[in-house]
């Protein structure tokens, strides 16, 4: 089977022949099929999986427009390269707007020709990557939106699916970003609780005087302020599940209080008089090593005990590697509805950097990473020079300041040459990102930078920058 599929629409014979010997000499493994008419292209369309349409917009009956009006309707993941005479230049924005990809104008220049189409051919490739990875994260998000097929998720999957239906006490463990919480929802949806309340507790957020009397409530008049009754939030979760986030900052007498809760299945509130009973399963979330508190005596090890009946532990994004493709589709899709926008997807170069990086943040890190980038992104394909790794890329950092404040001994400069060498970054820097957006086209980096062409070239020159290296390019 071909690795890719063109369909050339045009009514000249001589025009299909010969566009149908100039790409398929230049593209292996291009399958390429005519038609020269609006209607037999649709029925190619019907019958085949077209990757790419190069289509004449003057035609008899379906012309080009009205065929892209149709490819739109039908929701098809073709992309669209009009063909147009010179000086049709309207009709081609208009084409554009119709969800045309690009256009060309005939006379081809063959050097353009080829480059419009191995973009296209690129870019349905990423469409319909994109679409796999959409159906592979609807396939496993069945769970809490836990997603992956790496066999530490899937592991994680059956366990969840195993523990869920039972009411053991359950602690999760692993690094900070890595879905803790996402696990202890599983688990309650799963359960037979989950028609009744999930109450998540952060419990570092809440002040030590009050964590008590949050957790199990109080009385009126328990102490200042006390103006009424509060039931707490373990009578909130009664026939349900209570998560514990960072259950290892719990101070060690309020461990005292849990563990009878854990032991007894009751509760005392701050101030009365009698024991309450409640039906609550416990779910303890950690990054911490409890067992080196354990030893430290800030943490209870009879707690730590009934705690563990059962351990859940979730993977770091470095052992998960391969699910990065899988998490970033979802989180480019998730990114762009809640900001509203057309749906984007990741370049093959941008996934690749992406899986390489060693993410000390885990899922949480990639999923602000993705929201950044997809905030500032312009184009409908996210490539690597759109990738904001960090929260910083607005301007230099403190530490690159003091860099260039310093000679190479670690002295201060003068204040003249500090300033020239900034400035010289500065240029350098900015004309790249420019150069990177308008992909080498010097006349629109000027234009859009407010220089002249002259000033714009005098500057690369200094720089010791070429507009060449930025054309068709990954990052």
């Amino acid at each position: 089977m071909a690795d890719s599929r063109l369909l050339i629409v045009d009514d000249e014979q001589d025009m299909l022949a010969g566009l149908t010997r100039l790409l398929g000499k230049n593209f292996d493994g291009l399958e390429i099929i005519t038609a020269e008419s609006g209607e037999k292209a649709l029925q190619h369309l019907q019958q085949h999986r077209v990757d790419v349409a190069l289509v004449d917009i003057l035609m008899p009956g379906i012309s080009g427009l009205e065929l892209l009006t149709k490819l739109e309707q039908q929701n098809q993941l073709v992309t669209a390269v009009i063909m147009t005479a010179y000086g049709n230049i309207d009709v081609a924005v208009d084409a554009m707007k119709r969800g045309a990809y690009d256009f060309i104008t005939k006379p081809f220049e063959k050097e353009k020709l080829l480059l419009v189409v191995r973009k296209a051919l690129e870019r349905s490739r990423l469409l319909r990557e994109n679409e796999n990875l959409k159906k592979r994260v609807n396939d496993r998000a069945a769970i809490a939106s836990i997603i992956g097929n790496s066999p530490p998720v899937q592991s994680l999957l059956e366990s969840i699916r195993t523990i869920a239906p039972t009411n053991y006490t359950l602690l999760v463990r692993g690094e900070s970003g890595t879905g803790k919480e996402l696990v202890a929802k599983a688990v309650h949806e799963q359960s037979g609780r989950s028609a009744k309340p999930l109450v998540v507790v952060n419990c570092p957020a809440i002040p030590e005087h009050l964590l008590e009397s949050e957790l199990f409530g109080h009385r009126k008049g328990a102490f200042t302020g006390a103006d009424k009754d509060f039931k707490g939030l373990f009578a909130e979760a009664d026939g349900g599940t209570i998560c514990l986030d960072e259950i290892g900052d719990i101070p060690v007498n309020i461990q005292t209080k849990l563990l009878r809760v854990l032991q007894e299945q009751e509760i005392r509130p701050l101030g009365g008089s009698r024991s309450i009973q409640v039906d609550v399963r416990v779910i303890g979330l950690t990054n911490q090593n409890l067992e080196q508190k354990i030893s430290e005596h800030s943490f209870r090890d009879d707690l730590f005990h009934r705690l563990n009946v059962v351990t859940l532990r979730t993977p770091s994004l470095r052992d998960i590697r391969n699910d990065i493709p899988l998490l970033a589709a979802h989180c480019v899709n998730q990114t762009c509805r809640e900001l509203g926008v057309e749906p984007k997807i990741v370049s093959a170069g941008a996934m690749e950097k992406l899986m390489k990086m060693e993410w000390p943040g885990n899922v949480r890190e990639l999923q602000n990473v993705i929201r950044r980038t997809i905030l500032f992104c312009p184009d409908t394909t996210v490539r690597t020079r759109h990738l904001r790794i960090s929260g910083s890329e607005t301007g230099p950092g403190r530490l690159e300041m003091e860099h260039h404040a310093m000679d190479p001994d670690g002295e201060i400069q003068l204040y003249k040459e500090a300033k020239e060498k900034l400035n010289r970054i500065f240029e350098e820097q900015y004309i790249r990102q420019l150069l990177s957006r308008t992909e080498g086209n010097v006349s629109q980096a000027a234009r859009l930078s407010g220089l002249t062409r002259a000033a714009l070239q005098k500057i690369m020159r200094r720089s010791g920058i070429r507009s060449g290296v930025f054309r068709d390019r990954e990052e």
